[in-house]
């Protein structure tokens, strides 16, 4: 499965938009556009997953760049997460 990282959205893009923008070039499995915590709106990005590593590169070629609801579009691969070192007591104070 291949994660790509689509940026500078429209506050108002919609997720089933999204599938609907990326499904001509593969198979999408999902579509998730982060809320900030406080507002509960849109931060202006979403992950969308690809099935297949060619549908994947297809979509970037064919989609960065291009313009949805007045944006231009900055679709890449997105980055793996970072370990913050939050996800556990043990490890921030050094125990194993």
């Amino acid at each position: 499965m291949k994660n790509l990282h689509v940026g500078n959205l429209s506050y108002q893009t919609t997720e089933a938009e999204l599938r609907k923008l990326f499904e001509p070039y593969g198979t999408v499995d999902r579509v998730s556009i982060p809320l900030d915590s406080v507002t509960g709106k849109s931060r202006g990005f979403a992950f969308v997953e690809m099935e297949d590593e060619n549908a994947a590169v297809a979509a970037i070629r064919a989609l960065n760049g291009s313009e949805l609801r007045g944006r231009t579009l900055l679709a890449n691969r997105a980055s793996p997460r970072a370990d913050t070192g939050r996800g556990s007591g043990e490890r921030r104070f050094g125990r194993s």
